[in-house]
């Protein structure tokens, strides 16, 4: 009786203890949230008085804004979060974006009926800056996808599919999944693919390959050459270079039909 009573003043005077040692833990958890607050207090405050400073190169230098944009998000703030508060006001960064994304979806648009609604973010940020004139503010291709990505939360099918080193930017809701986005990327070198390629390069099926190309054909994504020597090849107009170079009109991309 005697042991077993030693053995339960032991555990209550250890449980009595673990609770103190606990509680001290999360008291001195609490110090670091307050302590880490008020730092990231101080740094959201220089940040404000730097954007305050730097206000005009913040504008015109892509570099620059880039950074900016860094350091933003190392304590979570986004400037482009809304269109009102602060940083948009301050800088001028929701006005900014706001009209790219409006110029984006205008060139989008106008080539359209000729690429189906894929476009390289080279010939993108090409035009763009046609469109924009000499004398506006230099637009950086990290503009451009920042603000590609305020028009994907608004959901009106922009999106962006990874391709040889850069992006392919999608403007149309065509559902376009991992084995669509593949293909695109084994088209890049060449602007076009065929049925075989894909066996070859992917390891797939016939019936696979064709479900893919028939889905890009029917997006309006990509344009069937049946006449072409051996095997029939699916051209991806967002690709063909040849064609990007060439400036056509949004007449012309009108009369063109697949």
């Amino acid at each position: 009786t005697m042991r077993r009573g030693v053995g339960t003043g032991a555990i209550a005077k250890k449980k009595r203890a673990e609770a103190k040692y606990k509680e001290r833990g999360s008291v001195l958890a609490e110090d670091q949230i307050v302590q880490m607050s008020k730092q990231l207090e101080t740094f959201k405050s220089h940040l404000e008085e730097f954007a305050s400073k730097h206000k005009q190169e913040i504008r015109k230098n892509p570099q620059f804004r880039v950074q900016f944009q860094e350091m933003c998000a190392t304590i979570g703030v986004d400037p482009l979060a809304s269109g009102k508060g602060f940083w948009s006001e301050m800088l001028g960064v929701g006005d900014f974006y706001y009209e790219l994304g409006v110029q984006i979806i205008e060139v989008c648009l106008a080539l359209k009926h000729r690429n189906g609604g894929l476009i390289t973010l080279d010939e993108l940020h090409q035009r763009v800056l046609k469109g924009r004139g000499k004398y506006a503010q230099e637009v950086s291709q990290d503009d451009l996808v920042r603000a590609i990505k305020k028009l994907k939360v608004m959901g009106n099918g922009f999106g962006m599919i990874p391709v040889g080193g850069s992006y392919l930017v999608q403007s149309v809701p065509a559902e376009l999944n991992m084995d669509h986005t593949v293909v695109l990327q084994l088209a890049e070198k060449k602007g076009y693919v065929t049925v075989s390629e894909i066996k070859e390069s992917l390891n797939w099926q016939k019936e696979r390959a064709s479900h893919v190309l028939d889905h890009l054909l029917k997006e309006g994504l990509a344009w069937l050459d049946s006449q072409a020597a051996g095997e029939a090849q699916y051209w991806l107009p967002a690709l063909f270079s040849e064609l990007s170079s060439r400036d056509v009109s949004p007449e012309e991309a009108n009369q063109m039909t697949p």
